[in-house]
């Protein structure tokens, strides 16, 4: 998500100043404030004053007198110094009077409180050395504020050129996020203290002797090791005879000695529960409630704590710095600096440039290197001698030397060390020149020659780059590094006066145990027991205010710093904003080329010569022979000819649309086919010419858009501010026209110069963006380009090798019995169920279940299952209940075998093997499931009755343990997690290089500095070797959690040792291995603390800066580099990395709009009744509030365990029920209010209605029954209530939901984590399943049984002492019991194997797999973390839309016609509305895209949505290049559709008033010649003369002339094309010619012939029907062929660019 925040180009801005203010006015008094020395001095006694406040204690002073005294000279010269400057600044400035005046400036306050500090400090000192105040007395806590004083030396670095504004509301929003993360982690650490309390309670039941008495228990009393046990027989452990289960309260031991975790009452769970969370000391808790309480219970109270807290919630913390640096790291890019390159630009001479030179250099390094890494400690004898060792060293440097001076006779010194590399080589040439003095010899220089495997680096330019890439520039990780050691200096000085005087603690005695114990609670390394030493020092009463001050800064360090490092290294990954665009461009081009060679198990066929299949033409005269023809030729020449015939017609307008149903191509690829075939084929000339008019029309349609856009319709409206749907529409047809503009000059002639000009300038803007546009259509054709040649490869080799794609070169290609197993391998379940008539997807109700059973085929289903009851059969092996003497066990493993060579011959006989195209073994995933098949079988076959240790037999069965990555290669999803590991191997194996390398560095070191110095004698009284024989007594270790005091004569327990001289258990640095092995277990930061005291024990305390470095090296940068290269893998693995700042924001709105929902909250009642006025007061937010600190209210009656022997129980039931009726009022309220429909529509109201009505359930059985059932059942519903807070809480919500969402995207990559935990505890459980009890190898830890292995591994994966249990499976004789024949009826451990099995295993899941899964909360943080000013849609946009649909979507069902979409576009108000007097043709695009996308069907809230999200973008921007090709062609075509159906719409208008015109003139000349004739025959009435009536045929001439003009008309005005011929010129009379009125085009009525005496009216009429047909040929002239296109291109654009007075009723009439 560093992608995602938007670089803004910083112009010049005012520098803003966090530091003080400095800049003083001039006084003639005091000149001296104002110097620039003067400000230097100030900082750099700051740091003296830190220096001296580190040294100000008493152990320091017992130790070194003198230093009292100096510390009291320097604090006096500190204090007059800084005296002096706050009386200059306050004569300047003014104390209280004046804007700039010493106490409204803060930093002048905070300097005065310093100065108040030191002289507090002073007089403190003065009565210290006067004896007046004790040393040891709490007053030297006063000293404690003094170390912020560090904050003066660099708080002249707190200046950006940045506006002031913008970095306050940086640091405001990255507050607010992180206190919102906080009270996230509350709610959390709230829940789970609530549920330890209920389900545990207290640990103070443990196993005691028989005769133990109250008041009287010791360390004699527990069991060996101390054993917490549970009172119910059923439940728990049970103590062994000789010992009874008491309650070590009721026999007398305070809180202090019974300890500080566990889970008593609310406050010391959370303290706990927080313990457990950071994963230090989480398990033996869990074996404590294990023997305590029930199994199950433990188990999933303690795994659950683990993955929600420590593995999700936690780091989400990790989220939020790294979502927080991305914004500010944009805006201090040049405070930072930009990378630039290593490469020194001075010209050398050719033998320093040349590649054998640098080669040559290199390859000595390595020779040194391995030198280096083969010195083994030899003895003590050896020591004092320089032996080969020494000699190589010195030829080496002598070397080394000469190259250096080479170097800087070419280049000259100035030149020499312009380069950063020379000059590291330059400190390595004078550290090993002094390194080989002998008296310097084995010392501190050593650093300087192992320091040479650094040059190694240069040997790989990948390396190099990575390096490079990580560690660049440097001002950025450096000031990390800085801000992390002052920060460790200033909160080891505080803690150091808070606890030097607190006696029995010797952690904080002097700054550098303060500095020790600091930074190990920055590594989290046995922070829990510093805390709790510290606890038990300082007593019951300042407990509570000693462990928030440990946990406060525990979260800041491991939470916030380390994830500032991880910020840091994925900032250095991310590639500049301008080089995204090429890098997509290029990764598509690289995706396009896909394999145009065959794989070479196909290509094989190519080295045989040709043997095509030749058929016989049959059917012939026999007066001649026909040699045989290929079969395909035939076949091929067969289907052209009906693939031509088919195409031709469906290119036709009276094609079907049902015709080639054949072709499986889709829409942009018929196309691309029928178009070609078209220009080949000889009777494609008609086709031809439809496709060219339709281009014409289409260019003329665009040209016209943008006319009609740029036309001054819009003038006389009042100003309104455009919503963002019309800002992007006016964008995208002003981009559409520019890239057509060579049809638009004809159009444009009247404009203006300026307008001409601008319109010049947006042509030259868009030109790179038809570059792009070609440059995307290449890659799309060169990739269907090798798509083809791949195909045509194939059938080259179908056609030529009979052989070719024949499963085993048997079975033919067309065979029955091959499309038999291909249709048993291929069925699969239909998920998407398709409407036959429309083709629209059906959503039916259990769609989710559908999809999963289409997951995979029919056959990989039963497989699945198979291989699940084969691993579940595998969990009850054990090695004492083995397959190979368990007839039950063996069923499983046929089944197996049988299902599973069912189902490769399958798949051998549908696919292939290995030389068909879709063969089985065509990658790693068919080699896996052969290689599981064949060693199952083997091992079926064989089944080995005894089975040595270590030999091939068990060997087969740990390659068995291998069955369950099956699911890896059965499920698709599985396959794409395999995939996203191995993908990012490449910058994983580099990150492993360099950590290899940094240990390889200490281990060389270390070998030569510790050798042989670690051996001391187990008993710590003897000194010299010669002394350490016989035996002597050791003290036994008891409990870690108890802390009883030893009373007078009595001893701890212990027993008898014979005195050995020998190295430490775990470790020793006598050769490279075992150094690299300890310093692997150092850099996974377990084991380091105890390595640390073992080195400063035997070796000396300086040589603990040694540990010290590489724990920081090792901590702060190589775990970290991890963390950071998973995440960037897995961000490119999924294409976001390389996401510009536009798309990235694209792909957050579109995951924002999938969670989603619609309101299911019903409308407020009409009426003013009950039912309004309670809808008012229910979503009211203080009624809401008032809800949410009730809620809150219950939870806290859960602060204390509910027992039924305790009388608090009773009160606080009851307080329960009363909750529980005002909850049901409050449910009661909702249902009057909204109705019990309205009520039930929200899964919220649904949860509370359950729990409320739980609790209605509960209080009835309370009362009734009133035991332990009934209790926990009241807990239970108070638990559940407490849920209901996050939907109540925003930022509670939000929080969570990114949670969910992370796990369910996650859920394969869990599944993925359990498989592979499967695996190695089936393998676990064959190597050390009898291992001997240890260290940690015991009852509750061991490989007995495969439940046991995960348990085991599952602590391995938190890191808790994992090397540990290593270590104890490494066991060897004399220290365990060998066998020669069976592996189970030895105790001993595997060496090799525990070596790969653990550190693979470490490896993989804790450094990558759990990686993943905080790559995937980071994903989907930007969901939270994301504001109005980063999102596309906002939230108010959202909830507005929300509203408004919930509006229109009357019956709550989600989805509404597709008619109903007009009327909610038309409700949109805000930045979604469309404005129908300005967007009228917008409205109508969105109107018909949801018609064309559904089908005219319902369409539902998300696709609303998601048509509004992409009306809303600038596409261009914000898609990718293959999504924005398939956008651009869905408006194209909308645009178009739209544009036909307006015209028609318009025309069949224009028909309408024509047909009424001439209806209304035809009845008026009725009803007067009626007239007439009714007159002339009244007053004359001649009776000669017959009366003139229309006869029948008359009267149908007269219909018929009525309907022709109306019909005539339609078809000319509908289709005017370039076929048509009709028609004569126009003459000079304007009869028949089309007059516009008001905007409109309108066609007259029949032209009014002369009058006539001597011609009656009814003749006149008669030629009504020629002479409409000649004014219907006269609106389309067509005086030549020649003129064809450019008249209809004329008629067209006159009818586009001429605006109807009822358009807008047009518009809406979709």
């Amino acid at each position: 998500m560093l992608k995602r925040k938007q670089s803004s180009r910083v112009e010049a801005q005012p520098v803003t100043d966090f530091g003080p203010d400095e800049s003083l006015s001039d006084n003639a008094d005091i000149l001296w404030i104002n110097k620039p020395w003067v400000h230097s001095l100030l900082r750099v006694c700051a740091i003296i004053s830190v220096i001296s406040v580190c040294m100000n204690t008493p152990m320091t002073f017992e130790h070194y007198p003198p230093l009292q005294y100096v510390t009291f000279t320097l604090d006096t010269l500190l204090m007059f110094l800084y005296t002096a400057e706050m009386i200059a600044k306050m004569h300047i400035r003014g104390i209280v009077k004046g804007d700039s005046s010493y106490v409204k400036d803060r930093w002048c306050v905070f300097d005065g409180f310093m100065v108040f500090c030191l002289w507090v400090s002073l007089v403190l000192q003065v009565f210290e050395i006067a004896d007046i105040v004790d040393q040891m007395s709490p007053w030297g806590m006063l000293r404690i504020p003094r170390p912020l004083i560090m904050i003066r030396a660099f708080r002249i670095y707190f200046r950006f050129e940045l506006p002031r504004t913008r970095i306050t509301n940086i640091l405001k929003r990255s507050g607010e996020q992180i206190w919102s993360v906080s009270i996230f982690l509350l709610f959390f650490l709230l829940l789970y203290g609530i549920l330890g309390v209920q389900m545990f309670g207290t640990f103070t039941y443990h196993c005691v002797v028989n005769d133990t008495k109250p008041g009287n228990v010791t360390w004699n009393s527990l069991a060996i090791p101390d054993t917490h046990c549970s009172p119910e027989l059923e439940e728990g452990y049970q103590c062994p005879p000789g010992f009874k289960c008491m309650d070590l309260e009721e026999l007398g031991l305070s809180r202090q000695e019974l300890g500080y975790s566990g889970f008593n009452e609310i406050g010391t769970s959370i303290f706990t529960v927080y313990e457990a969370a950071s994963q230090e000391g989480w398990v033996f808790l869990m074996y404590r409630a294990i023997d305590s309480f029930p199994r199950w219970r433990s188990y999933f109270y303690f795994i659950t704590l683990i993955f929600f807290l420590a593995w999700l919630v936690k780091n989400v913390f990790i989220a939020v710095i790294i979502e927080t640096f991305a914004e500010i790291r944009v805006q201090f890019q040049q405070m930072w600096g930009s990378r630039s390159s290593t490469t020194s630009t001075a010209t050398t001479q050719k033998m320093i440039r040349s590649s054998v030179f640098h080669m040559f250099i290199l390859s000595m390094v390595t020779v040194d290197v391995i030198v280096a890494a083969s010195n083994y400690y030899k003895g003590e004898k050896f020591r004092s001698q320089y032996d080969e060792f020494y000699l190589a060293e010195v030829a080496f440097t002598v070397l080394f030397d000469l190259e250096a001076l080479l170097k800087i006779w070419c280049l000259g010194f100035t030149g020499y060390i312009s380069s950063s590399l020379h000059k590291f080589e330059l400190l390595l040439v004078i550290g090993t020149t002094l390194h080989v003095y002998p008296d310097l010899y084995h010392s501190q220089f050593t650093y300087f020659q192992v320091l040479r495997v650094v040059r190694l680096i240069k040997i790989s330019p990948a390396l190099e780059d990575f390096v490079y890439k990580i560690f660049g520039p440097g001002k950025k990780l450096g000031s990390l590094v800085v801000f992390t050691a002052s920060l460790l200096i200033v909160m080891s000085a505080i803690s150091l006066q808070m606890f030097c005087f607190v006696e029995e603690l010797d952690r904080f005695t002097t700054f550098p145990r303060a500095f020790m114990s600091m930074f190990q609670i920055l590594t989290q390394e046995g922070w829990v027991d510093v805390m709790d030493q510290t606890l038990n020092a300082v007593g019951h009463m300042w407990a509570p205010v000693v462990a928030i001050y440990f946990i406060l800064y525990h979260l800041f360090a491991t939470l916030i710093l380390l994830s500032l490092f991880v910020a840091v290294i994925l900032d250095n990954l991310e590639l500049d904003e301008d080089l995204k665009k090429l890098k997509q461009l290029k990764q598509s081009e690289a995706n396009a080329d896909t394999k145009e060679k065959l794989p070479l198990r196909l290509r094989i066929f190519e080295k045989f010569p040709n043997r095509p299949q030749m058929v016989k033409i049959s059917k012939l005269p026999s007066d001649f022979t026909v040699p045989k023809i290929r079969e395909s030729f035939m076949k091929q020449f067969i289907d052209r000819q009906q693939q031509d015939t088919c195409c031709l017609f469906r290119i036709l307008p009276s094609a079907s649309s049902s015709s080639c149903d054949h072709s499986k191509r889709s829409a942009i690829e018929d196309n691309k086919y029928m178009d070609q075939k078209l220009r080949k084929s000889v009777f494609s000339i008609r086709a031809r010419n439809l496709l060219e008019k339709e281009t014409a029309v289409t260019k003329i349609l665009r040209a016209c858009t943008r006319q009609r856009m740029l036309s001054g319709s819009f003038e006389g409206q009042p100003a309104k501010e455009r919503s963002i749907l019309s800002v992007q529409h006016h964008i995208r047809q002003e981009r559409r026209s520019l890239r057509h503009g060579s049809n638009s000059h004809r159009i444009s002639r009247g404009k203006s110069l300026e307008t001409l000009t601008q319109d010049h300038s947006n042509t030259v803007r868009y030109r790179n963006a038809q570059r792009e546009d070609s440059e995307i259509k290449m890659i799309q054709e060169k990739k269907e380009q090798a798509e083809m040649k791949r195909k045509v490869q194939e059938e080259e080799l179908r056609e030529n090798h009979p052989y070719f794609d024949k499963p085993l070169f048997i079975v033919g290609r067309e065979h029955r019995f091959r499309n038999f197993c291909r249709v048993v391998v291929r069925a699969r379940f239909n998920a998407s169920k398709t409407d036959p008539v429309t083709g629209a997807v059906k959503i039916t109700k259990y769609h989710q279940l559908y999809d999963l059973l289409g997951l995979v085929t029919y056959l990989d289903w039963v497989m699945i299952i198979v291989t699940i009851c084969s691993c579940i059969s595998m969990m009850f092996e054990s090695p004492f209940r083995r397959v190979m003497h368990a007839p039950t066990l063996q069923i499983a493993e046929y089944v197996f075998v049988i299902f599973m060579s069912i189902e490769l011959n399958l798949k051998i006989m549908a696919d292939g093997l290995f030389f068909t195209p879709t063969a089985v073994i065509r990658d790693f995933g068919g080699v896996m499931d052969i290689f599981i098949y064949l060693v199952s079988l083997i091992f079926l076959c064989w089944m080995p009755q005894n089975v040595p240790a270590e030999s091939g037999a068990q060997l087969l069965m740990v390659l068995r343990c291998l069955r369950p990555l099956r699911i890896f290669k059965l499920v698709p999803q599985m396959r794409k997690v395999v995939r996203e590991l191995f993908s990012g191997f490449k910058e994983i194996f580099l990150v492993s290089i360099l950590l290899l390398t940094l240990m390889l560095v200490f281990a060389s070191f270390g070998v030569q500095l510790f050798a042989g110095k670690l051996a001391k004698c187990n008993d710590p009284n003897i000194i010299r070797r010669e002394d350490c024989n016989g035996i002597f007594r050791i003290n036994v270790s008891v409990s870690k959690n108890l802390n009883l005091k030893l009373r007078p004569g009595e001893k701890k327990p212990g027993f008898w040792v014979p005195r050995v001289w020998a190295n430490p258990r775990n470790f020793n640095f006598d050769n490279v291995g075992s150094a690299m092995l300890a310093l692997f277990e150092v850099l996974s930061l377990k084991g380091w603390v105890e390595v640390r005291d073992v080195i400063i024990h035997r070796v000396g305390p300086i040589h603990g800066i040694y540990i010290h470095v590489f724990v920081f090296l090792g901590c702060m940068i190589g775990l970290t580099l991890f963390v950071g290269v998973v995440i960037a893998n897995f961000n490119e693995n999924k294409g976001t990395a390389l996401l510009t700042v536009d798309q990235r924001r694209w792909e957050d709105l579109k995951s924002r709009l999938k969670i989603a929902q619609p309101l299911h909250l019903p409308p407020r009642p009409d009426n003013d009744g009950f039912r309004a006025k309670m809808y008012d007061i229910t979503q009211h937010p203080f009624f809401k509030r008032t809800i949410a600190l009730l809620v809150l209210a219950q939870s806290v009656l859960l602060s204390v365990k509910w027992d039924v022997e305790d009388p608090v129980t009773v009160p606080l039931a009851t307080m329960s029920v009363v909750f529980t009726f005002i909850f049901v009022l409050e449910v009661t309220m909702k249902i009057i209010a909204m109705s019990p429909a309205g009520f039930w529509q929200s899964r919220r109201n649904r949860y509370d209605l359950l729990v409320t009505s739980l609790g209605v359930v509960w209080v009835v059985l309370h009362f009734a029954l009133l035991n332990a059932y009934t209790y926990m059942m009241g807990a239970c519903v108070i638990v559940f209530r407490f849920f209901s807070i996050c939907g109540k809480h925003v930022t509670l919500k939000m929080l969570l939901l990114t949670v969910v969402v992370s796990m369910y995207k996650s859920f394969f990559i869990i599944v993925g984590m359990f498989l592979l935990l499967l695996c190695y505890a089936f393998a676990g459980v064959v190597l050390f399943g009898t291992v001997k009890y240890g260290e940690n190898i015991n009852r509750h830890a061991n490989f007995s049984s495969a439940g046991k292995a995960i348990t085991v591994l599952f602590r391995i994966v938190t890191g808790e002492d994992w090397n540990k249990i290593m270590h104890d499976c490494m066991v060897q004789p004399p220290f365990c019991t060998p066998d020669e024949f069976t592996y189970w009826a030895t105790d001993c451990g595997n060496y090799a194997g525990a070596l790969m099995y653990f550190c693979s295993f470490y490896v993989i899941i804790a450094y990558i797999m759990l990686n993943l899964l905080v790559a995937i909360i980071v994903e989907n943080f930007s969901l939270f973390y994301s504001t109005e000013e980063d999102q596309l849609l906002s939230y108010n946009d959202l909830r507005h839309f929300q509203i408004i649909w919930n509006m229109v979507d009357d019956k709550r069902e989600g989805v509404i016609p597709t008619f109903r979409v007009k009327f909610l576009l038309r409700l949109l108000r805000g930045r979604l509305e469309v404005d129908l007097d300005k967007d009228k043709l917008l409205f109508k695009h969105m109107c018909y895209e949801m018609e064309r996308l559904h089908n005219g069907g319902d369409v539902t809230f998300h696709d609303v949505l998601s048509m509004l999200s992409y009306r809303s973008v600038d596409i261009r921007k914000s898609l990718q290049l293959e999504e924005l090709l398939a956008r651009e062609q869905l408006e194209y075509t909308i645009e178009e559709e739209v544009a036909k159906q307006t015209i028609r719409m318009w025309l069949k208008k224009c028909l309408k008033r024509i047909r009424a015109k001439q209806q209304q003139s035809c009845s008026i000349i009725h009803s007067l010649r009626e007239s007439q004739q009714q007159e002339l025959s009244r007053f004359l009435k001649p009776p000669s003369i017959e009366t003139t009536q229309p006869s029948e045929d008359t009267q149908a001439s007269s219909q018929d002339r009525n309907a022709q003009p109306e019909t005539s008309s339609q078809q000319q005005l509908l289709s005017p094309t370039l076929s048509d011929r009709g028609g004569s010129q126009q003459g000079g009379s304007e009869i028949g010619k089309p007059q516009r009125k008001l905007g409109q085009w309108r066609l007259p009525s029949a032209p009014r012939p002369a009058s006539q005496p001597d011609q009656p009216p009814v003749h006149s009429w008669s030629g009504g029907r020629a002479t409409m047909k000649s004014v219907v040929c006269k609106m389309n002239p067509m005086p030549d062929t020649a003129s064809c296109g450019s008249e209809v291109k004329k008629w067209w654009t006159r009818q586009l660019t001429v605006e109807s007075d009822e358009s807008g009723d047009d518009l809406l009439d979709i």
